[in-house]
């Protein structure tokens, strides 16, 4: 099953691996300002909306990241003209 998984990573179209990776480091950066705004919660400002913003941020980056990977798969799949 693993291998199937890494197979399909390996047989992506350049353009679409690159704006996958490309996407996914965005996510990655949004990931990282919004721990720093929870550490700062945690470490500084007891404030509530600093939390709720944080926590927002950092949902957010995992679900734009699970969205570049899935619409990454399915766009390769239809340039191949597998779906």
């Amino acid at each position: 099953m693993l291998e199937k998984l890494f197979n399909i990573f390996k047989e992506l179209d350049k353009l679409t691996f690159k704006i996958m990776t490309y996407g996914l480091k965005f996510c990655f950066v949004i990931c990282i300002f919004s721990v720093l705004i929870l550490v700062t919660y945690s470490l500084f400002v007891f404030s509530p909306f600093l939390y709720y913003i944080g926590l927002s941020l950092f949902r957010l980056s995992i679900i734009f990241g699970i969205e570049f990977v899935i619409c990454g798969l399915v766009v390769d799949g239809i340039k191949k003209q597998v779906i």
